[in-house]
């Protein structure tokens, strides 16, 4: 867990990239390890939570869901979250697209309400950089703070990605034939947890702001060169 004047700092140079043009993808392995923005997501996303999962391919759809899920199974478990009780997380690039997306399930039977289940799923082209570990990681926060005392993951045995983040964490792996459950005792929240989730979700907040703004600043300074482009060429034929 990242101490919150850490998060404050690589928030500054983080944002020195916010308006670069959104076509040149920079990849610094180092610099996500240090500040990944990882937002709450409410219902006004749900539409990107679908693109997201829509993206998946049917291979990724069947280890993040257990089977091959089809796309209207995808937009019926969008419709049924709750996000008044459960809690969802996202990681979007400089254009705006939601690379990675984590489900925090709280339970709601009476004798499991200090319990949570996780699941994650990341876009192919956005693998590699560690994401699935830190929407781990933030979850887990989460949870502490919200009195959840046992994380779950249930897993195919085949999704050894998930599994070994379980393991990084210290959770204890049961196989079970094709199926797998992990399970985390977490420690009780404290004042560091809980500042620290305060102060990654305002940076996460004003990193979305930002990029909305560079996407807003790209895409009229793009139909700004349409309209020139397009008038230089009426001149052209004009004068020809």
């Amino acid at each position: 867990m990242i101490s919150a004047s850490k998060l404050i700092k690589a928030s500054y140079y983080a944002g020195k990239d916010f308006f670069r043009p959104p076509l040149i993808e920079v990849t610094r392995s180092s610099a996500v390890a240090v500040m990944v923005p990882i937002r709450s997501l409410g219902p006004s996303h749900s539409e990107k939570i679908v693109r997201h999962l829509l993206s998946l391919s049917l291979a990724d759809r069947y280890l993040r869901f257990g089977y091959a899920a089809s796309d209207e199974q995808i937009e019926r478990y969008v419709t049924g979250l709750n996000f008044d009780r459960d809690e969802i997380f996202g990681i979007y690039n400089r254009r705006l697209e939601l690379i990675a997306v984590a489900h925090l399930a709280f339970a709601v039977e009476p004798d499991f309400t200090s319990c949570a289940e996780f699941g994650v799923s990341v876009l192919g082209h956005a693998r590699g950089r560690g994401y699935g570990a830190r929407l781990f990681d933030r979850a887990v926060m989460h949870a502490r703070n919200e009195g959840v005392h046992m994380m779950f993951i249930h897993a195919l045995s085949e999704n050894t990605n998930m599994l070994n983040i379980a393991r990084a964490a210290g959770a204890k792996v049961e196989r079970d034939g094709s199926e797998s459950d992990a399970h985390l005792r977490l420690p009780p929240a404290d004042l560091d947890s809980r500042m620290t989730e305060m102060v990654e979700e305002g940076l996460a907040q004003t990193d979305y702001k930002l990029k909305v703004q560079a996407h807003h600043f790209w895409s009229f300074l793009r139909m700004m060169q349409e309209v020139r482009s397009g008038m230089r060429d009426a001149r052209d034929r004009t004068s020809s």
